[in-house]
């Protein structure tokens, strides 16, 4: 373990000093102004002249100091994030819809990091891949797998790309810069003010004011940048009392992985390995199972023992090395004579990453805390899940080691927002696997549904400190604030374990519940207990309707009529069973790749008045497959409102968790 502060890395380079008049040709952008009013998609006339606006014309009679063909573009804006894997998309999604103007910078040209087409790895988190059944993260990562569900059942890694380039492209506050990398920052007592980014491809650079920042990088770079203190390896067991850590602190790592998939083809397909490809026996398998070829294998695991940053392109040679020789075995050994048809389809040309820096934090998690010996957290704000899942360094190179110790963890854990930020640079945000964590709470939290909600927790906390004119301890210090933030997570659909609904300005909580019908163990009245979520078998927590007849209903009532302009449901998506994109057979069985059956599928909302005992029509919703459906109309006076379903996406019954009820 090392625990480092870059004093000597510069703060900010010569395109971060001065004005413009020194450093050439620049364009002032303000991020996000050509974008409508909150809540509707861009155009794509507004699209094409947001992209534009990013890559103007240069003057040719100024030339940025020593680069002479690349131009200087400035960039203000409210939040930017560095890295656009899980964390930093649902972290720019969840800040960009709460109202703020948001720069998103992605040194890949794809969105989505380790999940991306890129790598190819499945998307893991606090349900354990199903086998802590009911405990599948919600939010905003539930409504991006269930659109991937719905328009990509036949599970192409490349729409996923797609989706998400769609999701972040479309929304209005959301500047993205793809093929950028982040440089250098420039730093004033300890405050982030402007940050570097380079994109070769369109031959500019960027430098970008903001208010707050946040590193989603995985490895840290911004936070490197900006001289944070991060930590490196194993702590040894007494720095914090954990079991599971060695007796002594060491500055091995998780290795990285490269996937590959193949395919039955139907007939003979020949596989020569390059003359670099490793000879692999049956001994190097020993704790290696190769009877599934589809998509395999996270276990070709290298580079715990060097530098995974420095040593990338040695990692990616040995991985490849490693790939070609397991294929070689399956293909030719004799040992499986029925991967004859079988070939590669796609072969992973970029490490996908486990370990490297970590940001040290206002708290550390530690492997206590993820097992509930510390009490919780008043300031919980994102769960976590996944078993504490070590991997021995040597990885393949060590085929005597199995290639993993996975300890169950027993129950889901919160995770505080003081591990979310920097402790010595006030106004840096951290989300991924680079979090404020000991190494073996570390091999817990590292997985991507962990990162991706952890991303829509700092996304949401980064609004609160820029409407508040606050910096993340702040918000933290502020429990009156500290709470009015956790109920805007929970109402953006965000788990945190043991908080309910317990929004003021909900009417729905003072309603009175009537239903067309209660299946056995349902009550009508669970849609305003304040919980969204129930384990197999339970019904504590959501009304279930039979729609034997055709159509169930839910009333929501109240002795005076309320003045209501949005309305929020929230319905069952099945998080009994995991859901993500994966080319595994067996975890794919597990699953529903097309859209739930027990959502509800066609759904109409009524209201009643005072003068009439009629039910009359808002709106009516067809072919819907998201949990978490939000309306906004112009505002009603209603004694009662209804929510009448027809159709499932399989059910029998309807299905809802909450209904919460809002004035303009």
């Amino acid at each position: 373990m090392t625990s480092l502060k870059h004093l000597d890395r510069r703060n900010f380079l010569r395109g971060l000093s001065a004005g413009t008049a020194t450093l050439g040709y620049s364009v002032y952008v303000r991020a996000g102004d050509l974008t409508p009013s909150e809540g509707n998609p861009l155009s794509v006339e507004e699209i094409r002249a947001s992209l534009d606006s990013l890559s103007p014309e240069p003057d040719p009679s100024r030339r940025f100091e020593g680069e002479p063909n690349m131009t200087l573009v400035d960039l203000e804006t409210d939040f930017f994030i560095a890295g656009g894997g899980m964390a930093g998309v649902c972290a720019a999604l969840a800040a960009a819809r709460n109202g703020i103007k948001v720069v998103l910078a992605q040194d890949r040209s794809r969105l989505g990091g380790n999940a991306s087409s890129e790598v190819r790895m499945h998307i893991v988190g606090s349900d354990h891949s199903g086998g802590r059944k009911g405990w599948r993260e919600a939010g905003i990562l539930e409504e991006l797998r269930l659109e991937n569900a719905a328009w990509n059942p036949h599970s192409a890694w490349e729409l996923w790309d797609l989706m998400l380039y769609d999701k972040v492209i479309s929304e209005p506050n959301i500047t993205l810069l793809l093929d950028s990398v982040l440089y250098a920052a420039e730093v004033n007592n300890s405050v982030i003010e402007r940050v570097m980014v380079r994109c070769d491809k369109t031959e500019n650079l960027y430098r970008i004011k903001a208010k707050q920042f946040a590193d989603c990088t995985g490895d840290c770079r911004l936070s490197i940048e900006a001289g944070a203190e991060f930590r490196w390896g194993t702590e040894k067991r007494s720095e914090f009392n954990e079991p599971l850590a060695p007796e002594e602190q060491t500055p091995e790592t998780l290795g990285s992985s490269i996937l590959f998939t193949s395919r039955d083809y139907g007939k003979p397909i020949p596989f020569k390995p390059p003359h670099w490809a490793r000879k692999v026996t049956k001994d190097d398998l020993r704790f290696r199972g190769t009877n599934s070829w589809e998509y395999g294998y996270w276990w070709i695991e290298w580079g715990g023992e060097h530098d995974t940053i420095r040593d990338n392109e040695r990692i990616r040679f040995e991985l490849l090395s490693i790939v070609m020789g397991v294929w070689d075995y399956i293909k030719n050994s004799g040992d499986h004579p029925t991967s004859e048809n079988w070939g590669m389809d796609w072969v992973g040309m970029i490490p996908g990453k486990r370990e490297s820096r970590r940001v040290i934090g206002d708290h550390i998690l530690t492997q206590s805390d993820l097992m509930g010996l510390n009490g919780d957290f008043e300031d919980a704000v994102a769960i976590g899940g996944w078993p504490f899942d070590n991997h021995p360094p040597s990885g393949f190179d060590n085929p005597e080691v199995p290639p993993f110790v996975s300890i169950k963890i027993a129950e889901v854990y919160n995770i505080p927002l003081r591990s979310l930020y920097s402790e010595d640079l006030k106004n840096l945000f951290i989300a991924g696997r680079n979090i404020s964590a000991t190494h073996v709470a570390f091999t817990s939290t590292r997985v991507m549904g962990t990162c991706a909600v952890e991303g829509q927790a700092i996304g949401t906390a980064a609004v609160y400190c820029v409407e508040n004119n606050l910096n993340p301890r702040g918000l933290y210090e502020d429990k009156s604030l500290m709470k009015q933030y956790q109920q805007h997570l929970l109402r953006d659909d965000q788990t945190i374990k043991n908080r309910k609904n317990e929004d003021p300005n909900d009417l729905a909580r003072n309603a009175t519940v009537t239903a067309s019908s209660e299946i056995e163990g349902s009550k009508a009245a669970s849609v305003i207990d304040g919980s969204v979520r129930d384990m197999p078998g339970e019904w504590h927590h959501r009304w279930g309707g039979s729609l034997e007849s055709g159509e169930a209903w839910i009333d929501l009532s109240w002795e005076e009529p309320q003045e209501i302009s949005q309305l929020q449901l929230t319905f069952d998506s099945g998080f009994s069973r995991p859901l993500t994109l994966t080319e595994q057979t067996g975890y794919r069985g597990k699953m529903v790749t097309d859209r739930p059956p027990e959502m509800v599928k066609t759904y109409e909302v009524l209201y009643r008045g005072k003068e009439s005992n009629e039910f009359r029509s808002l709106f009516e919703v067809e072919d819907n497959y998201q949990r978490l459906r939000r309306h906004r109309f112009d505002p009603i006076k209603a004694e009662a409102i209804r929510v009448r379903v027809t159709a499932t996406n399989g059910n029998p019954e309807a299905r809802i968790y909450e209904v919460r009820c809002y004035e303009a």
